[in-house]
């Protein structure tokens, strides 16, 4: 009968779908793909939402809630609390979405600075000491953000590039809005004592 496997398989999902997160997440550690694919339908709109606000476009944010169902998959031994696994999940897409908006900054700036500086195609709206200036602010801005502490980059990086408030990136990372406060202070402190002469 044809009709018999793909019912079955039916049953079992939304059976699956019932099982708490803890269950889920002790099975898919031991190896249990389905266990691990209904949290994938779970969780998956919602990392693909933070994702998504963290990113700005959809195309990133479905390569990273890939990326983390990957990562997830790989380390699900390492998740000491099963319960916990929506932050768990949320934590790597935060991780993943500030690795993606790297890239493209990154890209971006380089794009800029070759359009500034005359690249074929690209107007020449700046003179070349000006381009030097900027690209060189550019750069200082990136090496004092890698000197950050990773916890105080990120959520620099979740204020100042998607303007997101303290509570989403407090939700985002799972900790308190005070800790995001916290963190910020530092991290803008410390900038503008890196920055200093670029001002």
């Amino acid at each position: 009968m044809t009709g018999s496997p793909p019912a079955q398989h039916n049953v079992a999902q939304q059976h699956l779908d019932l099982v708490p997160d803890a269950l889920l997440a002790g099975r898919a550690a031991d190896g249990d793909t389905a266990a691990f694919e209904a949290l994938a339908r779970r969780y998956g709109p919602l990392m693909r939402a933070t994702a998504r606000r963290l990113t700005g476009t959809m195309a990133d944010a479905d390569d990273v809630v890939q990326e983390t169902l990957m990562q997830a998959w790989k380390q699900l031994d390492s998740l000491r609390e099963p319960a916990a696994v929506k932050g768990w999940f949320l934590r790597i897409v935060a991780t993943r979405s500030i690795d993606h908006l790297r890239k493209r900054r990154n890209h971006e700036a380089l794009d800029d600075m070759e359009n500034r500086n005359g690249a074929p195609g690209g107007p020449r709206t700046q003179d070349p000491e000006s381009s030097a200036v900027n690209a060189s602010r550019v750069a200082a801005l990136k090496s004092a953000l890698a000197q950050l502490p990773e916890e105080q980059r990120r959520c620099w990086v979740l204020k100042e590039f998607n303007e997101m408030s303290y509570e989403e990136i407090a939700l985002t990372l799972n900790i308190s809005p005070t800790s995001v406060r916290g963190r910020l202070a530092r991290a803008r402190i410390a900038l503008a004592r890196t920055m200093e002469e670029w001002r």
